[in-house]
């Protein structure tokens, strides 16, 4: 009997370990490795980035015109393609490979930009422009680099959500 209970403990500990693993892989995909690899930052970031810009979905247009995995404006797209001296190509935005490409440009270049992490992912979600504005303003930054304040709550949040997505790819897949 003690060996027949042992058995049927190991299967469910089996299965279980097999339904988590699955569960993992499946809220927290890494789609695009090689792209995201590519992009020089680290896979838990772009990861964590597109999981709350898009929910990995390719075909995803926001109601501010950003599409794509990593819901790049076009006019954003040509900007960073621009700086970066390579051809802007608006009929691929919506292709996963070339979306990941120029999404990890643009949040590249907004890091080197910002410094902070934090307020260069405000800036992702909010506009350069806008995140400009507020470092200078003594409301929400006392020396102009850190944000102690963010007047979007849709900004705060999304910087939240990177944080806790960025955590979890860590915990799960570890850092890279």
């Amino acid at each position: 009997m003690k060996v027949y209970r042992a058995v049927i403990v190991c299967i469910c500990v089996f299965f279980a370990s097999a339904f988590g693993f699955l569960l993992v892989r499946t809220t927290y995909p890494r789609p695009y490795a090689e792209d995201v690899q590519k992009s020089g930052l680290p896979s838990a970031l772009v990861y964590a980035v597109i999981k709350a810009e898009s929910s990995f979905r390719e075909d995803a247009v926001s109601r501010a015109g950003a599409v794509g995995l990593m819901q790049i404006r076009p006019a954003t797209a040509e900007f960073i393609c621009t700086r970066q001296g390579i051809a802007f190509e608006s009929a691929r935005l919506k292709e996963g490979s070339y979306n990941i490409s120029v999404g990890c440009m643009y949040l590249k270049y907004l890091i080197e930009r910002f410094t902070v992490l934090e307020t260069a992912l405000a800036a992702y979600n909010a506009g350069e422009g806008k995140v400009r504005s507020w470092l200078k303003n003594s409301d929400f930054s006392a020396d102009g680099i850190v944000l102690r304040k963010i007047p979007y709550p849709e900004t705060e949040e999304y910087i939240k959500k990177v944080a806790k997505f960025r955590k979890n790819y860590e915990i799960f897949y570890g850092k890279t």
